[in-house]
């Protein structure tokens, strides 16, 4: 084999990517280099993990190692690319025992993903406290929750764990009270996880209302839920110290009044992520929004034969056309198949995204797309227009109807779909993809309030909420 084709970075997109340039170039070489020992693992089902919903860490793997290889993949865990030279075309590679070799290459995928970003706070300091972005993190977070006496070191069933960290979190004294720090997608999820492990949790957010992303509507009735389920919501309330020394021992935030503590012996710190670029110091390579590396339609990067994708590289908003850095799975998956097929002789686009989104709290669901917040769409360009309603989830006389809150936003000049959000506890969250699909196709509310969608009365009233709300937001804007 020649022309290798090499892979930073062994997950979502960098696995896709391999695989899907092996299905279609048997007589390239593809090497994959990941720093760590975790590969293709689930990050969105961390939580439910933790919750013991997920009774193995292994329930989290898409691929082991030896799956890997079978795909004719060469795959080197414990290698870190810590350089490249666009020039010669090499990257430079740290083994865990601390070799340093060159690899050439032909193409080029970053696929080095994202890490946690603890902002100002110190987890690495007292023990109990976390950030919640690698399987080693997970592990530890399961272990050090659970009675010493009670853990069940089978949970972290994979070799690939750092079984000194979750041997040292097991042996501490379970803790009673959490605060979560942060309350975008790993803190409302976080939370009910905590609670399904009978802790008192508690919730503080810097902004006026939960899911800042999703929207007034959304952040509304989710911290309602949470607060039904015992979890203590504390918007507007920005934490400024985690406190303790050897271990945890509360919270300093701004309560409005005053600064306050709250003692707690875990803490959980999703305030946001940073995308993995530093191998490329020292290059060219550009870069844009939240530091992720400018990625052209196809992935490719501004250097030759470089190419990038997943959570350390850009995209282009399907709404406004500009570049977006919006670090979700899908995103990783789509682009590193892409990218895969691109090198291998077949040019596939990346396609669009949207910031298409769902989350659970609970018995309450959510969905957001699209340009919600009125001074983002503001700032892209658009006049925006907005409408929120309520309307049943089912036919009124059918068990298990449920109040759905949608909020359409559109662009007044054109009449175009450009964001919207759902929220409710009966099957709100799935109904999102009809908003995506009406994003993608560039419709105008007319359009969607016109469009064929399915009715009976288990699964829809006549008018679908979604249909409902467009026709009032339709109403607003013939108004206008």
């Amino acid at each position: 084999m020649s022309d290798p084709f090499v892979v930073v970075g062994a997950d979502a997109a960098g696995l896709s990517a391999a695989s899907k340039f092996r299905r279609e170039a048997p007589d390239r070489e593809v090497v994959v280099f990941e720093k760590g020992r975790w590969i293709s693992y689930a990050y969105c089902g961390m939580p439910y993990f933790i919750e013991g919903r997920v009774e193995r860490m292994s329930d989290l793997l898409s691929l082991s190692p030896s799956e890997v290889a079978e795909r004719g993949i060469d795959l080197r865990r414990g290698c870190e690319v810590v350089g490249v030279d666009p020039d010669a075309k090499t990257v430079a590679v740290e083994t865990a025992e601390g070799e340093r070799l060159e690899q050439d290459y032909d193409d080029l995928l970053v696929a080095t993903g994202g890490r946690a970003d603890p902002g100002p706070f110190d987890v690495r300091g007292p023990d109990g406290a976390f950030t919640l972005h690698d399987m080693d993190a997970a592990a530890a977070i399961d272990a050090y929750i659970a009675e010493p006496n009670a853990y069940d070191p089978d949970r972290a069933d994979v070799d690939a764990v750092d079984r000194g960290r979750v041997e040292r979190n097991a042996a501490m004294p379970a803790p009673e009270t959490a605060a979560i720090v942060g309350g975008g997608y790993v803190g409302v999820e976080m939370a009910e996880a905590l609670v399904g492990r009978g802790l008192d949790v508690h919730l503080f957010h810097r902004s006026g209302h939960l899911l800042s992303d999703f929207g007034e509507a959304v952040g509304e009735r989710v911290e309602a839920e949470l607060d039904a389920k015992g979890v203590t919501v504390r918007t507007n309330a920005p934490v400024e110290e985690l406190v303790g020394d050897d271990r945890i021992e509360g919270i300093a935030f701004d309560a409005g009044d005053g600064p306050e503590t709250l003692p707690v012996d875990l803490a959980v710190v999703g305030v946001g992520i940073r995308p993995n670029t530093e191998l490329l110091d020292g290059t060219e390579i550009e870069t844009g929004e939240g530091g992720a590396i400018r990625t052209d339609e196809y992935g490719e990067t501004s250097l030759r034969n470089v190419y990038a994708a997943g959570d350390c590289a850009t995209a282009t908003h399907a709404v406004t056309g500009e570049e977006t850095w919006v670090p979700l799975g899908l995103t990783a998956n789509r682009a590193g198949r892409a990218v895969g097929a691109t090198v291998a002789g077949d040019p596939s686009r990346a396609g669009d995204i949207a910031g298409t989104a769902v989350v659970k709290a609970f018995d309450m669901e959510a969905g957001r797309v699209g340009l919600i917040e009125e001074e983002a769409a503001r700032e892209a360009g658009f006049d925006p227009v907005r409408e929120t309603v309520t309307a049943g989830s089912r036919s009124g006389y059918y068990p298990g109807a449920a109040e759905t809150d949608v909020t359409l936003v559109a662009d007044r000049d054109t009449g175009r779909l450009i964001g919207g959000s759902i929220v409710g506890p009966d099957r709100a969250a799935i109904r999102i993809d009809t908003l995506a699909t009406a994003l993608e196709a560039d419709m105008t509310v007319p359009e969607v309030e016109r469009l064929d969608l399915a009715y009976a009365p288990p699964f829809s009233p006549v008018w679908d909420p979604i249909l409902v709300a467009a026709k009032v937001l339709n109403g607003t804007l013939d108004e206008e």
